[in-house]
């Protein structure tokens, strides 16, 4: 379909395999709720309606993608699908080797452990709450370095994502280029609101890196979303296609990590992808001891072809403009009837500003935990808390992190729902925004002691 604003927006693909959603009574979700400890996480997906949780690993693969998974060669060594994976990582990403793995946070653990040494530090634009404790499990301390405007919900900065090279430089100058191994840029930031980084602040930062001895380490799980906003904001790259524009991003860097379950369009997988030899061979080895043999990395032969044939399908325009203009689509409809939300509208989600949205709760009686529950007790629409839940503890002093933004992600998989979908998630969030003011908070029964949010348990107030 021709780019025109005279025609309606509609999906680039025709449904050949439907799945039964269950319906359910407020009673029922009531109870499930309840037995959830009111944390989405633990809901059981059979109770769910439309599941915005998360759009990793949540995918509908291409017919093409399932005929791939008929040519899986499950061969413990020398698999071809392997190899099919690595051509595609080399010619979409760029990178010269591959290391694959079960999935993203098996490559963060192995950069981690290879890259960091007891005492240093790593920057990065925002953190992420995997990467950020692999990082301090090898010994190494997060500082984010991102533009203030990233912790603004109502900033209209197109790159919200963008590196402050000032905040860079002055870590640099305080603990000495030597205590950095690495600086992470994700692209786009997750707990920003999916905002992308310039193409320009990449440049930028190969070069500061580059005169201070310091490795750039992308990650790439949703790099092709980044590469449609450059395109569509940055002057420069509008004559560009994505191919080009994710290739020019992955060559401003020396490593990524990537969760094939995202951009790759695949229900499983990941990949560590590098240029320096030295630490391939490292990466190459620890991969045996905790994926799976280096040519399988933990996953079946099948899940290797599904993710390079997925590779190339991400970079069709057809395809991620109809992604992103989903999310645009539930983002515009919220705005208008004045739900306060992330903008710009990123690229994998809604960011629902509980905060604004509910300004009479303490950050203390976990607002976006509390409207994420609400919105599953009003329509059984399942959604992720990004605030202080997600932050987790300060190891040092045992206190909450306290971050900026406290959001409710509506986080659309890719090819799995339709425009009615979207307009029921709109009047459902319309909804519990009418009846705000009456919403109580949460306190938290329950905290594991890594990456709470996905167990922690809470209680009505």
């Amino acid at each position: 379909m021709e780019n025109s604003n005279k025609r309606s927006w509609a999906e680039p693909y025709k449904i050949k395999v439907v799945e039964p959603l269950k319906m359910t009574t407020r009673e029922e979700r009531n109870k499930a709720l309840e037995e959830a400890g009111f944390n989405t996480f633990l809901l059981k997906s059979d109770d769910v309606y439309i599941d915005l949780l998360t759009d990793s690993g949540t995918n509908a693969m291409s017919d093409n993608q399932w005929a791939g998974m008929m040519l899986g060669d499950e061969a413990y060594a020398g698999s071809k699908n392997f190899y099919h994976l690595e051509d595609a990582v080399k010619k979409y990403y760029g990178y010269k080797y591959l290391v694959p793995t079960h999935q993203g946070r098996g490559a963060e653990h192995i950069i981690s452990q290879i890259l960091i040494k007891p005492g240093t530090y790593v920057p990065g634009n925002m953190y992420f709450t995997t990467t950020r404790l692999h990082q301090e499990l090898a010994g190494g301390k997060f500082v984010d370095v991102i533009i203030d405007d990233a912790h603004n919900p109502a900033s209209l900065h197109p790159f919200k994502g963008n590196v402050d090279l000032e905040k860079l430089d002055a870590l640099v100058k305080k603990v000495g280029a030597k205590s950095i191994p690495y600086i992470t840029i994700g692209v786009t930031v997750n707990m920003a609101g999916g905002q992308p980084v310039a193409m320009a602040n990449l440049k930028d930062v190969r070069a500061y890196c580059l005169k201070q001895g310091i490795r750039v380490v992308l990650d790439a799980t949703r790099a092709v979303e980044n590469a449609y906003f450059i395109k569509t904001r940055e002057k420069g790259y509008e004559n560009k296609s994505i191919e080009e524009i994710l290739l020019e991003m992955c060559s401003y860097s020396d490593a990524c990590t990537m969760s094939g379950k995202k951009d790759c369009l695949t229900n499983i997988g990941g990949f560590l992808a590098l240029n320096e030899w030295d630490v391939f061979e490292e990466a190459r080895n620890m991969v045996v001891v905790y994926e799976g043999l280096h040519t399988y990395g933990g996953l079946a032969g099948r899940d290797m072809e599904a993710m390079a044939r997925g590779i190339a399908e991400a970079v069709q325009w057809d395809h991620i403009r109809a992604r992103i203009g989903q999310v645009e689509y539930v983002g515009d409809k919220l705005k208008s009837l004045s739900v306060p939300i992330v903008l710009p509208i990123g690229g994998h989600a809604v960011f629902l500003d509980a905060k604004t949205f509910l300004p009479h709760l303490k950050q203390t009686e976990f607002p976006a935990q509390t409207l994420a529950a609400e919105l599953y007790l009003e329509s059984g629409i399942r959604s992720m808390e990004r605030g202080i839940v997600s932050a987790g503890r300060n190891s040092e002093t045992g206190d909450h992190f306290y971050p900026k933004l406290e959001l409710v992600r509506l986080t659309f998989p890719r090819r799995v729902y339709t425009q009615a979908h979207c307009d029921v998630t709109v009047e459902a969030v319309n909804e519990v925004f009418n009846r705000r003011n009456s919403i109580k908070g949460l306190k938290m029964v329950y905290e594991p002691k890594y990456l709470r949010f996905f167990q922690a348990r809470f209680e009505r107030l």
